[in-house]
């Protein structure tokens, strides 16, 4: 038992710490954007690097912060990492998103952890990660809201998951859902009050 949570405790920190890297603030630094901290609603995501005007950052920090969700899963849970199998790549994802959205690097004042949660659904049950994508896509074409979007896509994944007869993931999809609505406070605020943005272009 206590070998089993050393596995639990160090997948946490392997992925906290694989989570914590800010993609978003680190591109648009590096393209001369200064930080995007200081733009639109201060988030270090890709829908707040989108508003720096550059669909380029947006879109490569949407995929990296995706793949870090991903790698923290599959490198503890892989063959071709630590290989510590399933329950442990789930708590390792399920870390990086908390990583993502409460970086030590950063004051604990990080993202949402949608993209994560996504890269995180695809490697866990690639099914379920389609369907939660897919949902995704449907809500912010239709309604062209993004942060409604991102929490029907979240809170519809672990129905998925159970109704594919995938408890563990159905239960790792529900914290994570959990997490962002935590994180979404401020948007569900604003769409109750009709004044949350839509996606613009």
């Amino acid at each position: 038992m206590d070998s089993l949570w050393h596995f639990f405790l160090a997948a946490i920190a392997v992925g906290y710490a694989i989570g914590s890297i800010p993609f978003g603030l680190v591109l648009t630094r590096l393209a001369g954007l200064g930080d995007v901290r200081e733009i639109g609603s201060g988030n270090i995501g890709a829908t707040n690097v989108l508003r720096t005007g550059s669909k380029t950052l947006a879109a490569a920090t949407l995929v990296l912060d995706g793949g870090k969700g991903a790698l923290a899963l599959a490198f503890v849970a892989g063959e071709w990492g630590l290989g510590w199998g399933s329950g442990s790549g789930l708590i390792a994802g399920i870390a990086a998103v908390l990583g993502h959205n409460f970086p030590v690097w950063l004051k604990f004042k990080g993202g949402k952890g949608v993209a994560t949660t996504l890269g995180i659904l695809l490697v866990a049950f690639w099914p379920v990660g389609v369907a939660a994508c897919a949902t995704w896509l449907l809500v912010a074409g239709t309604l062209r809201i993004s942060s409604l979007a991102a929490l029907v896509a979240l809170a519809a994944s672990p129905v998925y998951a159970y109704g594919m007869d995938n408890k563990p993931v159905a239960v790792a999809a529900a914290i994570l859902a959990l997490l962002s609505i935590i994180r979404h406070y401020a948007n569900i605020r604003r769409m109750l009050k009709g004044e949350e943005p839509k996606i613009s272009g």
